[in-house]
Order: C-alpha cells, then structure tokens, then sequence
C-alpha cells in the first residue's frame, strides 16, 4: 500500500528549474554622431510680428491723404470768406454766412442786468459759469471714489497732487498743507476762466438785448481788469493773514519799525550821544526798509492784475482778428497757444502766491 501510494508522486513529471538571469551584455557605446547628423532642436515658432501700418499718425496712407485734403479745402473756403480773400477773389455769395464782423475790442465789461440794484456784467456771468463748472465736477468726481481710480479721477488726482506736492516742496510740510486751498484755488480759478473761454459763444458771438442797447453775453472773465485785481486782492490779503497767524504782532514790525528809533533818541537824552546817533541812523534806514517792504506789498497787487489782464486781453484780440481774417481753421493753432498761456497764467499766479506766503511765515 505505501508502495502504491507512492506511484501518483513517481508519476508527477518533475518541475524544471527556473532559468537563472543572465546577466545582459554590456552595450557598446554608441559613437557620437556627427554634426551633420544630430537632430537639430525644433525652433521655437516666433509669433507673428504686427504689420506696420504705413501712413501718418496710425492712419493709412489714403486716409491721411484724404484728412490733409479736406483741411486744405476748409482753408481755402475760410480764406475766401475773409477779408483778404474777398479783396482778392471778390464776393462769394454762398460764403456770406461765414463772414465775421470787425473785432470790436470793449475794454469796460458790458452791464447785461441788474440784480438787487447791483449791476451784473457779462465777465460775472463767465466767473459764475466757472465757479458752477468746478464745483459739478468736483461732485461727479468725488461721489464715487475708486481706490483704482477711473480716468476722470485719476487725472483730478494728478492735478491736485501736483499742485499739493509743490506747496509742501516750496513751503515745507506743515505750511504747504496751510497753503494748499488758497493756492489750489487760484490756480483752478484763473485756468478754467481762461481755458472755458475759448468755448464758442463767448467773445462776440452771442448778442442780447438790454435796456441799454445790444450787448454781448458773455466775455472771458480775465479780460475784465476788475477780475484780476479781485484775485489779486484776495492773494495779498491771504498773505498778510497768514504772516500775523504765524508771526503776530511782530509781523507788522516788517513795514512799521519805529522801536530801534525811539530806543536811539532815550540813549541821546542819557548822554550815550555815539551809541545814539549811529542808532538813529540805522533806524532810519531800518523804517525806510519797512515803507519799501509796504510799497512792495502794493506793487504785487499791480503787478498780479496787469499781468494776468494784459496777457489773457490780448489772446481774446488775438483770437479775434484770427477768425476775422480767414475763419475756421486759421484760428486753431492760436487756440492751442491760449490753452498754454492760460495755464501759464495759471500756476504764475499761484507760484507767486506762495513764495509770498512762505516768505510772510518766516521770521527775519
């Protein structure tokens, strides 16, 4: 029996023996390849570069050819309708509506009506607009403000940060925060009077009826020499105001220095006769000083006024005879010229406004 039972294990085939690894021969190294024959890297695809568009200003050729010639057409028709050209070509009847009237140049301003007695002329009426203007756009760009500003408060911002950083560069920190609103105020005063001013419909364009004959509506308010001097009066008092805040009453010693005087006359009587004659002279000198120092605070109110009139006076008759001689596009050079006079004007005005005011809160 175990003989039988051990036939079924004889009778099993044996297993064969797993094959041992053979170890993989180890690989020549490959020659390199030559230059020729190595794969060259792929090229980075390039993007496509912008055509350049031909032409002047961004604009096709055709296009810029096609807007030079309509300018040149415009100056030819305003050409004929002026007066030299109607010397020349004769009267054009299709051009009458482009005539312009002789520049009349009215150095009053025009009284347009009265309210409550007082006379309100037409430079009033442009101060009003102005002041009316400024303070709609200060609303439309403060209401909501952004701390990513949008493009109209962002350029708001630049402007009055500028105006801000040169009061605290001339004036020092404390003082230029003190000055900022006098400054900053004057100087969008004067600019917009003179850049709204080249608006059409102010000069002579628009007529009204009064009880005093027909008059114009409106006229740049820096053109009318009450304008100027009210600004200019408003200045210097900022000035003399703020040199008592800061200084007191040793402010008014600067025009009025009579202390060195009396002193000078008590050592006479004592009979220190040297120390109180040559104290004597210097006193003189020093009240001469101060008289000077008063004259000059008067000479700043001139000065602001006739500058600021003459110069924005004689860009509105300018401007007039321009449009009178050859109307439409002659004029638009001059028009870009007062937009920089007007803001030369402008931080002239200011600028000098602050030197004063810096200049009255130092001590001497």
């Amino acid at each position: 029996m175990p003989e039988e039972a051990k036939e079924p294990e004889e009778m099993k085939e044996p297993e064969e023996p797993e094959d041992p690894e053979v170890p993989e021969e180890p690989k020549e190294p490959e020659a390199p390849k030559e230059p020729e024959e190595q794969e060259k890297p792929e090229e980075a695809e390039k993007p496509a570069e912008p055509k350049k568009k031909k032409g002047c200003l961004g604009c096709s050729l055709p296009v810029a050819i096609g807007i030079s010639a309509v300018l040149f057409i415009l100056f030819i028709i305003g050409f004929a309708a002026g007066p030299i050209g109607r010397s020349m070509l004769g009267d054009i009847a299709w051009l009458d509506w482009l005539n312009i009237s002789v520049p009349e140049l009215h150095l009053p301003a025009e009284t347009v009506f009265h309210l409550f007695g007082f006379p309100i002329t037409n430079t009033v009426i442009t101060a009003w607009i102005t002041i009316i203007f400024l303070v709609v756009l200060s609303y439309f760009v403060t209401r909501r403000m952004k701390i990513i500003p949008g493009r109209l408060q962002a350029a708001f911002e630049a402007l009055l940060g500028w105006i801000y950083n040169l009061c605290c560069d001339v004036a020092g920190e404390k003082n230029g925060r003190r000055f900022f609103p006098v400054v900053c105020t004057i100087f969008l005063f004067v600019g917009f009077n003179g850049w709204l001013a080249l608006i059409p419909g102010y000069g002579t364009s628009i007529l009204v009826h009064t009880a005093e004959g027909e008059v114009h509506l409106l006229r740049p308010a820096n053109t009318d020499i009450n304008m100027p001097l009210a600004i200019a009066l408003m200045s210097v008092l900022s000035v003399q105001i703020f040199g008592l805040k800061s200084l007191g009453i040793r402010y008014v010693g600067k025009f009025i220095n009579v202390g060195g005087f009396v002193h000078s006359l008590g050592n006479i009587f004592r009979g220190k006769l040297r120390e109180g004659f040559i104290g004597l002279i210097t006193s003189v000198i020093e009240m001469a000083v101060g008289f000077l120092e008063l004259i000059s605070e008067l000479i700043h109110i001139l000065s602001f006024t006739f500058r600021l009139f003459g110069n924005m006076t004689a860009g509105e008759m300018l401007l007039s005879v321009a449009l009178f001689l050859v109307p439409m596009l002659f004029a638009l050079p001059f028009y870009g010229l007062e937009l920089l006079v007007g803001f030369i004007q402008a931080i002239i005005f200011a600028g000098l406004s602050l030197i004063f005011l810096t200049v009255a809160t130092q001590e001497h």
